[in-house]
């Protein structure tokens, strides 16, 4: 998933508005699905029906997913002779702009990829993703997902896709640094300054960061955020039920600068990448990392990096704050992709059911075969993971909720403001109370 998770939901923005606009304009929602033979989705042999499935996972650059895929839908049509599934399988970018173009039609695939909140609204709105909550509440599905990941596919009290992937933002710490200055993994935010104060004083940058990139700060405000003001409160704020203006939110942009103050984040780190930022951590010179689970590969099995580091490397949750009202068990994060079924698919019924097989299998095996972490919860008993996996999924398990990334959330406009003042609070060149007041006025612009 990588950054990529972020790129794309910033490069759907481009084009959101517009799409809405033409699906508005469409007078009449008409045709089947495509990659129908006939008139019903039957292809004449036998009986037989055809279901299209179009996805993003090619062979060369998605290999173990690609893998994963056909697995799941070669062995769906051995245990039902009578469908196929076709496959059509592209790029990320190819595969947004396809689905684009088939939408103006009315000819999605039966099922299909999505992603969350923002990219999934128009295609909502338009009438082209037919709703999933039998699914969610049936037999197969119920309270099987993680808390806060089906949230993000609902749109007006109804849920349009089922999501498949999942990233949360852990603490990642260097083991043998911590050993060497006699650190304990902090349990409360104080602790965690007390940390960083050891660390600058021995000459050891504390914290990696890249923060040209800006969301990469944005996940410290948010979970300064969600432990001092609360979930409730932070969600509030962002979707303009609330206000930024709360004093738990000005509070935690006030933490912010005086992590700054503090020298919590490796030299220069405003004018850095991820990838510049995150490389203090890979060489081992600085302690600790704040990022996305899809790092783990990095920590666990690719084999680029040293064994002797990837040993080095534990994680812990993001710490409460004395008198905050959050929970330790939120997690910062957000549902990857999600499957969706075509309102317009002549095969329905049958898409739905392929879509309910689809997330529990996946679901039971793409951590240990494409280490992927899936949005419905793990029985870490079985298969042979690595330890950190284990950890990370058993504390999934536990979650009490999964504040989506401020900018996915946000209106376009709001959510660059928004990555704006990170970059602008992280550099002091604003107040607590300028990065509150910028954001209420760029949320109640409402676009």
């Amino acid at each position: 998933m990588s950054n990529e998770y972020f790129e794309r939901k910033r490069s759907h923005r481009k084009w959101v508005g517009g799409l809405i606009l033409l699906l508005s304009l469409m007078l009449v929602l008409s045709g089947c699905g495509a990659g129908k033979d006939g008139q019903d989705g039957s292809d004449g042999k036998e009986g037989k029906i055809t279901l299209k499935m179009m996805h993003l996972w090619p062979e060369g650059s998605s290999a173990q997913q690609s893998k994963l895929v056909s697995q799941i839908i070669a062995q769906y049509q051995k245990d039902h002779p009578n469908v196929v599934i076709q496959q059509e399988v592209l790029e990320n970018e190819q595969y947004k702009n396809k689905l684009k173009v088939l939408s103006a039609s009315n000819e999605l695939p039966d099922i299909g990829i999505t992603w969350a909140a923002g990219f999934m609204e128009p295609y909502v709105k338009g009438g082209l993703f037919t709703p999933m909550d039998d699914l969610l509440n049936g037999s197969r599905l119920k309270n099987k997902f993680v808390p806060g990941t089906t949230e993000a596919y609902a749109l007006n009290g109804k849920t349009y896709a089922l999501p498949i992937e999942l990233n949360i933002s852990p603490i990642y710490y260097n083991k043998a640094i911590f050993q060497k200055y006699n650190l304990k993994v902090p349990a409360t935010y104080d602790e965690l300054k007390q940390i960083v104060k050891t660390l600058t004083d021995h000459g050891v940058a504390p914290i990696a960061l890249g923060n040209k990139d800006r969301w990469t700060g944005s996940l410290w405000y948010m979970y300064l955020a969600d432990r001092i003001a609360g979930n409730d409160t932070l969600k509030k704020a962002i979707d303009g039920s609330g206000s930024f203006d709360d004093p738990g939110l000005i509070q935690a942009a006030s933490e912010i600068q005086t992590l700054v103050d503090m020298n919590a984040f490796n030299k220069g780190f405003n004018g850095l990448s991820n990838d510049e930022g995150k490389s203090e951590f890979m060489n081992a010179k600085a302690a600790m990392y704040l990022m996305g689970t899809w790092e783990l590969p990095n920590f666990t099995t690719n084999p680029a990096i040293p064994q002797a580091f990837k040993d080095q490397i534990g994680f812990f949750k993001f710490p409460m704050v004395a008198g905050g009202k959050g929970n330790v068990n939120g997690w910062v994060g957000g549902p990857g992709v999600g499957l969706f079924v075509s309102e317009n698919s002549k095969l329905k019924e049958e898409a739905k059911a392929f879509v309910e097989y689809f997330v529990v299998k996946w679901g039971e095996q793409s951590v240990t075969q494409a280490g992927v972490i899936p949005a419905t919860k793990v029985d870490t008993s079985k298969g042979n993971l690595p330890k950190l996996y284990v950890d990370l999924l058993n504390g999934l398990n536990q979650a009490s909720s999964i504040t989506l990334f401020a900018d996915v959330q946000m209106k376009p406009s709001a959510a660059q403001v928004h990555l704006n003042m990170i970059q602008a609070l992280f550099g002091k060149a604003v107040t607590p109370q300028q990065f509150a007041d910028q954001h209420k006025a760029a949320i109640e612009k409402g676009n």
